[in-house]
């Protein structure tokens, strides 16, 4: 865990620093582009699925 985790609790009754935000910030902002970039993929692998289905069923019901 990282140290400014250990210095400052969203439920701190004192103001966080503005390098412990930063820093807050830069890791909610990986995490988010982590999450996007999976979501991404995982949209991309399943549209080749259905299109490779697509695919199958047309060579299957001779289209």
């Amino acid at each position: 865990m990282k140290e400014i985790y250990k210095q400052y609790r969203l439920t701190s009754t004192e103001e966080p620093t503005d390098e412990m935000l930063l820093e807050l910030m830069q890791d909610v902002l990986k995490a988010a582009q982590e999450s996007s970039a999976k979501a991404e993929e995982e949209k991309r692998r399943r549209l080749q699925e259905v299109a490779n289905d697509i695919k199958a069923w047309k060579s299957n019901t001779a289209i």
